[in-house]
């Protein structure tokens, strides 16, 4: 059971942690500018938590408190503890509500005393629109949260019941209800793929990920530990060392500072999670596919021009790099990067207005947000209200107790402490794209089919801009006839065709050098064409390093595979054999057997400019958060005799259960596999 958290001032939440100043050691301040307003007090930080309790902070979403599956909680304590009190529900509302210093909650028919609990919140005042009185309302809105082990951290703060009387005949309080802070969030594009909405959480369908260089604002992935702020205005205050402040209007940083662009991708760190749970074991959090990264040209002002302009230079000297750049969020969201990164010349860190030639969507952060190119996503911080440049790093759980990463032997005893925040991502790849047979022809940018529209020929070899195909693995009308009768065939042709497209990427504005494929499980290996997206005049890069994505195209040839026949199964056994299975060779006999589909792993796997390359596995990179699933991308294909097109047998190709990549199953189809895998091994982190 947990230990509670030693009591600090509530007010530190509210004032969103807000840093200790630090010394102005080796640090010249330039003149103060004339409407500076003057320092306000620095809460401390809050005190560090103990163990159980650092497990609230693994989820990056406590909003309110844990909000658990209706199947976990519902059913009532039958026979309350005698040492405990009995509470009546006036009580509770009237003296331990939101205003208190003491707040309150009940769950069913048992009372919690959560002022220990709050310094582990980062929902500064969202947490105390429940106190005094009844979680169970905030089920229905926040429906990222269902995590049975929460529910066992929440008895440690069990401090009675409700009295009988106030209870209804189900044993349960009168129900009641709340506002949905919900309501106003923007409509999304229907074709994402969504792991929660209450806060929206989703990612691009793969045929629409990668389908262009710059992503499209309304496919970009969204990731939200809240809702969407409306303020449409505001200021920015930038608080330095000492606790001075500068104020600037978004006008203001528009008309006086130079307007730059970023090419630049954002990427979750829980990004290809999914991978890892499937390849390595059980992971806490959205279960995301490979859609967790877009990348974008990004328009504003560079952070160091904005810091030199509130009164900030830092000389090169040794402290700088002990400095830290804190970003505050409307919606209580903070995180930070080192000062050196944020001061960088080459580092191309941005305060941005514009994405995409566009004004910034409020998904991604309008009026302003800062993008932190070649760092992990959860440091670009969205709707920007303010920066604080401390001697320490951010305090919220984001920074200290979410994005982080462990070994595969620490799950659930992770030393929060001793491990870095995550800054600059690892190199990763995945595939987005899979065509086999006769829907190879109807790939663009295959060779021998010219050069058509989207496509330029660049140092003698194909560069591509691939445009939508049909959501179809492949087909190919060759094997069997439209007779019945006609045994499927025992192997698969020979020199069978396939196209393979997909994205690379690496932090620290890393470049791609090679991206390698193999179509046999890793027995051999092929090099991909890198498409050059930076060298046409449609998607320029802008930037100092290689802070974008690379996009790859490959062709080749599939090896022969045996397939099994084609035989009535017993009913009892028909989902049995739809399992795939690797390897290569003929089918097992029938005798008493199932036969056995023949299937290849396609992987992929990117290698950087500094030689950093993936691991082959998940299980080394395993850690129960599930963050930086970089491992080799696999996608396994079956090959299955059937009927085909209008009639006429043939040999279609599918990428068994493997989510996206190959486009076997339907939209709908994949959204639910995706939701069903979220709830099962834990949302919201």
């Amino acid at each position: 059971m947990a230990t509670r958290i030693p009591r600090i001032a509530i007010t530190s939440l509210l004032n969103h942690s807000r840093p200790r100043r630090a010394p102005p050691i080796n640090l010249r301040l330039l003149p103060r500018p004339l409407h500076t307003t003057s320092p306000p007090h620095h809460p401390k930080p809050p005190p560090k938590a103990s163990h159980l309790a650092s497990l609230l902070l693994t989820t990056s979403l406590l909003l309110t408190l844990p909000l658990l599956s209706k199947s976990e909680t519902s059913s009532l304590d039958p026979s309350p503890s005698p040492s405990l009190p009995l509470y009546h529900l006036s009580e509770i509302h009237e003296s331990h509500g939101p205003s208190s210093p003491e707040p309150w909650v009940t769950l069913n028919n048992k009372v919690y005393d959560i002022t220990s609990w709050l310094p582990a919140h980062p929902g500064g005042d969202v947490i105390l629109r429940a106190a005094g009185g009844s979680l169970e309302p905030y089920w229905e809105i926040f429906t990222i949260h269902n995590s049975p082990h929460v529910q066992e951290i929440l008895e440690e703060y069990l401090i009675g019941y409700i009295h009988p009387s106030d209870l209804g005949p189900d044993g349960k309080p009168p129900a009641t209800s709340i506002e949905d802070p919900f309501v106003n969030d923007p409509v999304r594009d229907k074709r994402l793929i969504t792991h929660t909405y209450k806060p929206r959480n989703a990612e691009p369908p793969n045929q629409e990920l990668d389908k262009g260089f710059y992503t499209e604002n309304g496919m970009f992935y969204v990731r939200h530990h809240m809702w969407v702020p409306e303020e449409e205005g505001g200021e920015l205050v930038v608080e330095l060392p000492d606790g001075e402040e500068r104020r600037y209007t978004i006008g203001e940083l528009k008309k006086r500072f130079k307007t730059e662009r970023v090419t630049a991708t954002l990427q979750c760190s829980g990004n290809r999670r999914n991978d890892m749970t499937r390849h390595a074991g059980k992971t806490n959090g959205l279960q995301w596919g490979v859609g967790a990264i877009s990348n974008a040209v990004w328009e504003g002002v560079k952070l160091k021009d904005l810091l030199k302009d509130a009164g900030l230079e830092l000389e090169q000297q040794e402290n700088e790099k002990d400095m830290h750049a804190w970003f505050v969020g409307r919606e209580a969201y903070s995180a930070s990067i080192p000062l050196p990164k944020a001061t960088d010349q080459n580092g191309d860190v941005l305060l941005a207005w514009g994405m995409n030639g566009e004004t910034l969507p409020r998904d991604h952060g309008f009026p302003l947000r800062v993008v932190v190119p070649g760092n992990v996503a959860a440091r670009s911080v969205k709707w920007l209200s303010r920066i604080v440049i401390s001697d320490e790093e951010a305090t919220s759980q984001w920074q200290r107790r979410d994005y982080k990463s462990f070994g595969p032997n620490e799950g659930g005893k992770e030393d929060w402490d001793k491990a870095p925040s995550i800054q600059e991502m690892p190199v990763t790849s995945a595939i987005t794209g899979v065509w086999v047979g006769e829907c190879v022809k109807k790939v663009s940018w295959m060779p021998g089919g010219g050069i058509g529209s989207g496509e330029r020929v660049n140092g003698g070899r194909r560069t591509i801009d691939m445009a939508a195909t049909p959501q179809k693995v492949g087909f190919t009308p060759k094997p069997t006839s439209s007779d019945d009768n006609t045994p499927c065939p025992e192997t698969t042709p020979d020199n069978e065709p396939i196209a393979l497209q997909g994205y690379a990427y690496s932090g620290g504005g890393r470049k791609i050098t090679r991206v390698d494929v193999s179509l046999d499980g890793g027995a051999t290996w092929d090099q991909a064409q890198l498409v050059d997206d930076c060298s046409n005049p449609a998607t320029p890069c802008y930037g100092n390093k290689s802070w974008g994505w690379t996009r790859w195209r490959y062709n080749g040839t599939l090896p022969v595979l045996s397939l099994p026949p084609t035989v009535p199964l017993p009913p009892a056994l028909a989902k049995v054999g739809q399992d795939c299975e690797d390897g290569f060779g003929r089918s097992v006999s029938l005798m008493g057997q199932l036969p056995k589909k023949q299937c290849t792993t396609l992987i992929v796997k990117a290698t950087d400019e500094s030689y950093n390359t993936q691991p082959e596995s998940h299980k080394g990179i395993y850690n129960v958060r599930g963050n930086l699933a970089t491992a080799w991308h696999r996608v396994k294909i079956c090959p299955e005799c059937t009927k085909g097109n209008e009639g006429k047998g043939g040999l279609v190709w599918n990428t068994g259960e493997t989510y996206g990549c190959g486009f076997r199953k339907e939209a709908e189809e994949v959204r639910e596999a995706m939701r069903a895998a979220s709830e099962s091994t834990g949302n919201g982190k």
